[in-house]
C-alpha cells in the first residue's frame, strides 16, 4: 500500500524558515520533519511514498537524490581515474516517488494529481508537517473492518483543526474546517483512503477539507480512528522547538523504530 504525503504547501505559519526551505524539509534533530514522518510508517512495514511537492520542490528532489550519500562514507579520488569510493553506507527500504503537484494547487488538487501513481485500491495519507505515536498497523485494520470510503485519526486537543462529529459507531456524521469548539475531535492526518476518493475531487482548485471530506461524512462514509496518544503539528516556530525538546529528551514519542 502506498503512503501519500501532503508536502507542497507555503508554510506561511512558520515563515521564519520555510521561506528558505519547504515546510516539511525543517529539521527535528538534524532530520527533515518529512523524514520522521516517514519512519513512522516504515516501521510498520509501509516503504512506497508518493509525495506530493509544490513550493520549492527542488530542495525535495535534491534531498532524496544524495540521501544515499549521506549515510555512507566515501572517498572522492581527484586523480586521473576522478573516481568514488563508497565504503559503507545505510539506506532506508524506501521506494519514493516526488510529483511536482503544482505551486498554488489545493490539497484535493494536489492528491488529484497522484491518481495515475496509486496502482491499488486502497492508500494512505497524510500531512508532512505531523508525527503522532498512532500504531498503522491498526489504522489499517480497522479501515479494512468497515469498507468505508475514508478513515480519518482523531486527535482530541485544543486546537483549531478540521473538527469531525463521530457517533458511537465511529461514523463521522460531519466535517467541519476550523471550527472554534475546544476539545473536539480533530482531523489529525494519518488516513486510509479507498481510490473512491478520487471521485469527489473536481481539480486543483478543490480543498480536500471542504467538499471532498464533507460529502463522504454527509455519506456516511467517513470513519473515525480514534487516538488517544501523542500527535503534534509543527505549525510554528513554537511548535518546532516542543518537537526538539522532545528528540533531544531522548523519548520522543513518535520514534517507534
Amino acid at each position: 500500500m502506498k503512503v501519500v504525503i501532503l508536502a507542497g504547501g507555503f508554510g506561511t505559519r512558520i515563515s521564519e524558515e520555510s521561506h528558505l526551505r519547504p515546510k516539511p524539509m525543517i529539521e527535528i534533530g538534524g532530520m527533515p520533519i518529512l523524514w520522521h514522518i516517514m519512519k513512522i510508517y516504515s516501521n510498520y512495514g509501509y516503504n512506497d511514498f508518493v509525495i506530493c511537492c509544490g513550493y520549492k520542490s527542488h530542495i525535495i528532489k535534491e534531498y532524496f537524490s544524495n540521501y544515499y550519500l549521506h549515510g555512507s562514507d566515501v572517498t572522492f579520488n581527484f586523480g586521473k581515474s576522478n573516481k568514488m569510493t563508497v565504503h559503507s553506507n545505510f539506506s532506508e527500504p524506501w521506494k519514493v516517488t516526488l510529483v511536482d503537484t503544482g505551486l498554488n494547487t489545493m490539497t484535493g488538487g494536489r492528491i488529484k494529481r497522484i491518481q495515475k501513481y496509486i496502482n491499488d485500491s486502497t492508500f494512505m495519507l497524510t500531512y508532512g508537517d505531523g508525527v503522532s505515536d498512532v500504531d498503522i498497523s491498526e489504522l489499517v485494520k480497522f479501515h479494512k473492518t468497515h469498507g468505508k470510503t475514508v478513515t480519518m485519526t482523531a486527535i482530541s486537543i485544543e486546537q483549531k483543526f478540521g473538527v469531525l462529529d463521530i457517533n458511537k459507531d465511529n461514523v463521522i456524521n460531519s466535517f467541519s474546517e476550523k471550527n472554534d469548539n475546544c476539545g473536539s475531535m480533530i482531523n489529525g492526518g494519518f488516513m486510509v483512503l479507498n481510490t473512491k476518493i478520487f471521485d469527489y475531487i473536481d481539480g486543483d482548485a478543490t480543498v480536500f477539507e471542504k467538499a471532498p471530506l464533507e460529502t463522504v461524512a454527509k455519506l456516511g462514509e467517513l470513519m473515525a480512528y480514534r487516538h488517544k496518544g501523542f500527535w503534534k503539528c509543527m505549525d510554528t516556530q513554537r511548535d518546532k522547538q516542543q518537537l526538539e525538546a522532545l528528540w533531544e529528551s531522548g523519548d520522543a514519542p513518535w520514534k517507534k523504530w
